[in-house]
C-alpha cells in the first residue's frame, strides 16, 4: 500500500470481493508477525486471548455499525485441527464475541478439502489452492449480517471464497476482521 489511508492496495482495487468491508488489527510485519508465528505454531493459545480482546478493544463501534448477527471463524481441515490441536481463529472469534456479546458460531463453515498452506503461493495459485475447499451447513439458518474472523489477510482470496458460499447460502452481507493484514512491498 502507498499511503496507510487507502482501504485497498492497488491490485485489491481491480476485484470485485464477495465481502463488504473488513478490517486488520496490524500490519503483519516484525514482532506481529511473530507473535501471530508463535500463537499458530507454538501453542501460544494465551496470545489469542490477548489478541481477542484487543480486536475487540478495537472494533466493538465498528461491529455494533455493521449491525452484526454472528461472528464464523475461519476453519482449519479436521486433520490440520488435531494436529494442532486448535484454530486459531475459533480461539478470536469466540474471545471476540465474549467480549462484544455476539454468538459465534463455529458450525456454519467447514473445510471439504485438505489444502495446501497459501503461504508461498502466488495469487493465481491461491485461488486455485482454495477451489472447492469450504462448505456451508445445511442445517444453518443464514443470517443477514455475518462477521468472518481469521489470523491474517494477505490477498483476500479465503476471505473472498467464504464469503461468497454465505452469500449462496442467503447472507446479505459479510464482513471481516483479521489480527493482521498484509502490505504490498
Amino acid at each position: 500500500m502507498k499511503k496507510e489511508e487507502q482501504e485497498f492496495c492497488r491490485d485489491c482495487q481491480k476485484k470485485a470481493w464477495a465481502y463488504t468491508r473488513g478490517r486488520g488489527l496490524w500490519l503483519h510485519t516484525g514482532e506481529v508477525e511473530r507473535a501471530l508465528y508463535q500463537f499458530k505454531f507454538y501453542n501460544k493459545r494465551i496470545y489469542g486471548e490477548i489478541f481477542g480482546k484487543e480486536l475487540a478493544r478495537c472494533f466493538k463501534d465498528q461491529l455494533t455499525r455493521w449491525q452484526i448477527e454472528e461472528v464464523v471463524p475461519i476453519p482449519l481441515h479436521p486433520s490440520k485441527r488435531r494436529q494442532r490441536g486448535y484454530n486459531q481463529a475459533e480461539i478470536l472469534a469466540r474471545v471476540l464475541g465474549e467480549e462484544t456479546n455476539l454468538i459465534v458460531n463455529t458450525k456454519v463453515v467447514f473445510r471439504l478439502r485438505k489444502t495446501k498452506p497459501q503461504k508461498g503461493l502466488d495469487n493465481r495459485e491461491r485461488v486455485a489452492n482454495l477451489q472447492g475447499a469450504f462448505g456451508v451447513s445445511k442445517a444453518w439458518q443464514p443470517k443477514k449480517v455475518v462477521l468472518l474472523v481469521d489470523d491474517i489477510y494477505t490477498t483476500g482470496n479465503t476471505i473472498h471464497q467464504v464469503a461468497r458460499l454465505l452469500q449462496k447460502a442467503g447472507v446479505e452481507k459479510v464482513y471481516f476482521l483479521t489480527l493482521t493484514i498484509g502490505q504490498e512491498a
